[in-house]
């Protein structure tokens, strides 16, 4: 392989599609597969081979679509057409897409023009002047969704700027989308230096949810002095209601892939990790099959573009242990071992996998790199706000007229996503918090809709970014509740090796039961409050030090509601 070879795949791939006049996108992410996206696709296959339609119309798999509850979705692609986009489509809407679509669109009796017989189109029947000539039936019209709606266009895609559109399970898509040329970039004209450099002066900051300067980190890595050194990917994401690296894995795997090669280049790593949990089985299979092609196609392996460099990659499969998240547990799982934290430092930057210098990123970390090789540093961090730059992408989920998947800018006030973005609240009801990163993170009240949605303004708050889950609450959600099933989930996910966290949150989750069974006392709130305190200062790692954030923000915002426990006694 050399990156004249991507060009010429590139060309061998949209002279391929042009041989089809129509293409049907089938969203074949988890969520749209749970909700029967499988049938969907078969009936619309069904139906195009009953009307004889194959050389026509090309059906193709592809990651997630976004709109998440709106599911299965499909998307119709035809030359000189706007797209049309479809929602909650099954084998009998498929079918009719096909009857009432399809078929009118393509009429018998054309002599194919010039143009048309160099790609073969003399083969194809003739197609009618527009899509929009066509009548549809009011069944079918049902399943029509505008693309003009907010959920789409006030998003800023990225890192999922691929999600939707390409076959994750084919590298020649990804490559005919730009794939794989910033790795060629890297490799034939940067020094590591220099793509440390880029990174940094991009302000790229992991997404992983600490926020430390990637560019910096990498630096880190760089310099460390030792025969071998690692690169791993993060997608151990446990956060409930938190879906977004795995549909960046099932979406686009080659983004992490070119990624993380880019970042062995960059800081002298010649093998690198995907620990991905088990319960996330369609995104193993996918970047399986990613990194087989990688090799296949001479990406990864020996003498990367003609160049010395070489790198491997292995996927690393987790038990679904949340702490394995912590990065250093996440190295101990690595190795066979129990995934329990260590202390640091020393940090995995001098000392970590197998006692190397490694490198660890969150996979949607890792997603950014191409775009900010591809774009330049400037334009990345044109993006975004002073301290936190580029994107985010958030799993939008709760009490909202549209869930899914979403990517905005750096600084994006939570009342734009909540009420543009999701459509605002359903059932008249009003909305309460905003729950952002997970169990580490806080709940955020209606006073603070139009508070930035950046690192600082969000710890500012007594919450973080996280990983990227945004839980939204109505005025029905009772605010101690939602923090005892934050600390029960602590409490099952603790690894038991510190005593602060081990006994802890047993005990902050004892004091939670109590109060909001209507037993507990004034002095309880206070000891609730010390302990907090106590087991965020005293914790081995981010599990402990961030637990208690869901009960300190819901008691610095909503404490009338834990005193009127107390007070009625119910």
């Amino acid at each position: 392989m050399n990156p004249a070879d991507l060009t010429a795949i590139t060309h061998r791939e949209q002279e391929a599609r042009g041989r089809h006049r129509c293409r049907v996108l089938c969203c074949s992410s988890t969520a749209c597969l749970a909700s029967g996206g499988g049938a969907a696709k078969d009936g619309l296959t069904r139906a195009v081979k009953l009307h004889g339609l194959e050389k026509n119309v090309q059906i193709v798999n592809t990651g997630c679509m976004g709109l998440c509850s709106l599911g299965p979705m499909m998307r119709l692609e035809a030359q000189g057409e706007p797209d049309t986009l479809y929602q909650r489509m099954t084998a009998d809407s498929a079918h009719q897409v096909v009857d009432e679509q399809l078929v009118p669109y393509f009429q018998p009796g054309h002599t194919p023009t010039e143009a048309e017989s160099e790609v073969g189109a003399h083969d194809f029947p003739h197609l009618r002047a527009s899509l929009s000539q066509v009548r549809l039936g009011r069944g079918l019209d049902e399943h029509l969704l505008p693309q003009d709606m907010p959920f789409f266009t006030r998003q800023k895609k990225i890192v999922l700027a691929r999600a939707g559109l390409i076959d994750p399970e084919r590298i020649e898509d990804y490559i005919a989308h730009g794939g794989y040329t910033a790795l060629a970039k890297a490799l034939t004209q940067l020094t590591p230096e220099q793509v440390c450099a880029e990174i940094q002066a991009s302000g790229l900051r992991g997404r992983g949810g600490a926020g430390y300067p990637t560019g910096l980190k990498w630096n880190h890595v760089r310099k460390a002095d030792g025969p071998r050194k690692f690169v791993i990917a993060n997608g151990d994401e446990g956060d409930p209601g938190a879906y977004m690296d795995r549909t960046l894995m099932e979406a686009d795997p080659h983004s992490i892939l070119e990624g993380m090669i880019i970042a062995g280049y960059a800081v002298g790593a010649q093998h690198g990790y995907l620990y991905v949990r088990g319960e996330y089985p369609v995104a193993v299979k996918r970047l399986e099959k990613a990194i087989r092609s990688a090799y296949r196609q001479g990406l990864l392996g020996d003498d990367i573009f003609g160049t010395a460099f070489s790198f491997e990659v292995d996927i690393r499969i987790g038990a679904g242990a949340f702490v394995c998240g912590e990065e250093t547990a996440l190295m101990a799982s690595v190795e066979g071992q129990r995934g329990t934290p260590r202390m640091r430092p020393p940090y995995p930057a001098q000392n970590g996998l197998w006692n190397a210098p490694t490198l660890i990123n969150n996979v949607e970390t890792y997603g950014n790199i191409t775009a900010i090789l591809n774009e330049g540093a400037a334009w990345f961090a044109g993006i975004g706000t002073e301290k936190s730059k580029g994107t985010k992408i958030f799993a939008l989920t709760g009490k909202l007229n549209h869930t899914g998947l979403i990517e905005v800018p750096m600084g994006i006030t939570l009342r734009e996503i909540v009420f543009e973005i999701g459509g605002g609240i359903p059932g008249g009801r009003q909305f309460k918090a905003a729950q952002t990163g997970g169990p580490s993170g806080g709940c955020i009240p209606a006073e603070h809709l139009d508070t930035p949605v950046d690192y600082e303004s969000l710890k500012a708050l007594g919450s973080i970014m996280g990983s990227g889950g945004l839980v939204v609450m109505d005025d029905a959600s009772s605010m101690p509740d939602v923090a005892k099933f934050f600390m029960e989930f602590c409490v099952d996910e603790s690894c038991g090796k510190c005593v602060p966290c081990r006994v802890g949150t047993v005990q902050m989750h004892r004091l939670l039961e109590k109060v909001t069974a209507g037993q507990g006392q004034a002095a309880d709130l206070q000891k609730l409050e010390n302990l907090c305190r106590l087991v965020q200062r005293t914790s081995l790692c981010g599990l402990g030090q961030s637990a208690p954030n869901p009960v300190l923000s819901t008691l610095r915002y909503f404490r009338h509601e834990y005193d009127a426990l107390v007070a009625n006694g119910r």
